[in-house]
């Protein structure tokens, strides 16, 4: 292997992770039609409207819940606490659209649980005991009971990390309880706080499933709608760009927010956080605090779609499923592959060559996990339409738009975040002596990777490839837009039948994604159970 070819993986990756991006904010460059100006003019706002609507609702929401539960967890003994301390993440295995079609089924006019209603208290079949869902206010609960974890993760770790001796000052200052949570412990883990949510906000401004299903108009259901109903791609491009700025400026403003931001304390000695026994009416708070969310994001759908395919004599493993399930499997594990193979040569390149542009080019790479999913779709659709039209169409059979490598492509760019986390950690516990000692011996740089680094890195390797295997069979907006035609994966069969009122053929397509995406949370789990809080700082 070139040596020089260290230097150049990083460039050639950066331009090939950052084409899409470009592409869709050079359409604002563009001449804008009569489609622009009809959805200026009549729809854009209401757009704007919903999609701030649901920004502010779940950012409150989650914050209340996220924050509130890592408090709890990490200051009082109360029943069942270390069953909650890693339940209350469970949620994230749960789709937003897959709580979304589950909520219409239960609480629709005629959904399961109106129709018990009825059935308990013989009333007549007008009567509707739960308000629609179908709504903003739904919308809100649906992400917000979904991704709150991003929060409380972040939020418990924060709290663990804060010293006993600062809430005790608190109190010598004569605050009570509540004024020491919101007016000490909160506002010194405000940079955690605010890194969750962002997490949160991107994942809510750039969902379409849930948003789709409950008929509300919000960036990227005018975006599908534009494409795919206007057959304008152009315009559809246009309003993309728009959401993009406006992901791009909440991540600016994020970095902003956390420029002089410190999570330390202004302690020498670390003191562990007293745990306060809750017992009678404020234990039982303590529990219902915990046991509401869990409840609403993964029990009662998980239940909702066990019940659904039990009791219901449909032919769920059929052809059509199990063709379905493996396309969508062999996609994940290639992109899962090939992003931590990935991974693993550009940490390695940084690490070898010790370069500064490097590790620029490398903060770069991960950019493709803030960009919502529809819009890295248009952007790589856009790239191989122009690749197929200036390089290879007098190529006989082959044709880039609309293949798996558009997908799969699409899929490496937008996870690629999770396996250069897992990797780069996996790279800091390898002592870089190892790396001076194979110098000293004139070992080549594939030798070093392949015979030294890559033994230590199976661990985090395996690790990478679960987090993107999860991540990719949850994709729904990007897989319907490049997906090959009459090529379905789970995500796109469960959004098919919801669209369609199927919801009890949804039902198993629904509980095979879920129980995928138990994967990481069984990783995050193991961390949990490892973290404490350390003996001095």
């Amino acid at each position: 292997m070139n040596f020089s070819l260290w230097q150049i993986s990083p460039v050639i990756l950066f331009m090939i992770f950052i084409a899409p991006v470009a592409i869709v904010l050079f359409s604002l460059t563009g001449d804008y039609s009569e489609n622009w100006l009809h959805l200026y003019n009549y729809v854009l706002m209401g757009y704007i409207k919903n999609s701030i609507y649901l920004v502010l609702g779940v950012s409150f929401t989650v914050c209340i819940l996220g924050v509130g539960t890592a408090w709890i967890i990490t200051n009082y003994d109360f029943s069942f606490k270390n069953f909650f301390e890693w339940a209350l993440i469970l949620p994230l295995a749960v789709p937003p659209y897959i709580l979304a079609y589950t909520f219409t089924g239960l609480f629709d006019t005629f959904g399961t649980a109106n129709n018990l209603i009825r059935e308990i208290f013989d009333l007549s079949r007008d009567f509707t005991f739960f308000p629609k869902v179908r709504n903003v206010p739904g919308a809100i609960i649906v992400f917000s009971f979904t991704l709150y974890p991003y929060v409380y993760l972040v939020s418990r770790m924060a709290f663990i990390n804060q010293s006993r001796s600062i809430i005790e000052a608190g109190r010598t200052l004569g605050l009570n309880k509540f004024e020491v949570f919101y007016k000490l412990a909160v506002p010194m883990i405000r940079p955690a706080i605010i890194g969750g949510l962002m997490l949160v906000v991107m994942e809510t401004i750039s969902d379409f499933g849930a948003v789709d299903h409950f008929a509300i108009s919000t960036f990227t259901t005018g975006i599908f709608r534009t494409w795919y109903g206007m057959y304008d791609i152009e315009t559809a491009m246009q309003l993309a760009s728009l959401l993009l700025l406006f992901a791009i400026t909440l991540i600016i403003i994020e970095r902003y927010s956390r420029r002089n931001a410190s999570y330390s304390n202004a302690m020498s000695l670390y003191k562990p956080l007293s745990h306060e026994k809750l017992r009678g009416f404020k234990n039982f708070l303590a529990f219902s605090a915990c046991f509401i969310p869990i409840f609403i994001g993964f029990i009662l759908p998980v239940v909702e779609l066990t019940y659904w395919a039990l009791n219901y004599k449909l032919d769920f493993f059929n052809e059509k499923f199990i063709s379905t399930a493996w396309n969508t499997f062999y996609l994940a594990i290639i992109a899962a592959f090939f992003c931590s193979v990935l991974a693993v040569l550009i940490n390695f390149s940084i690490r070898y060559k010790s370069n500064n542009y490097l590790k620029f080019m490398s903060s770069f790479l991960t950019v493709g996990y803030a960009v919502p999913g529809l819009i890295l779709a248009i952007g790589v659709m856009q790239m191989l339409t122009f690749i197929d039209k200036s390089f290879v169409s007098n190529i006989p059979n082959i044709v880039f738009t609309g293949s798996i490598f558009g997908l799969v492509l699409a899929y490496i760019i937008k996870s690629y975040a999770l396996s250069n986390s897992t990797i780069d950690a996996g790279y800091q516990r390898i002592n870089e002596r190892i790396d001076d000692v194979a110098r000293t011996l004139k070992t080549s740089g594939w030798s070093l990777l392949s015979q030294v680094h890559l033994p230590l890195l199976k661990t985090s390797f395996l690790t990478s490839m679960l987090l993107v295997v999860s991540e990719v069979i949850k994709e729904l907006p990007a897989t319907l837009i490049l997906r090959p035609f009459n090529f379905d994966t789970l995500a796109v069969y469960t959004y098919i039948y919801a669209a369609e009122e199927r919801m009890y053929d949804a039902a198993a397509p629904s509980i095979a994604i879920v129980m995928v995406g138990l994967i990481p949370i069984i990783i995050l789990t193991r961390m949990i159970r490892r973290s404490r809080p350390a003996s001095r700082y």
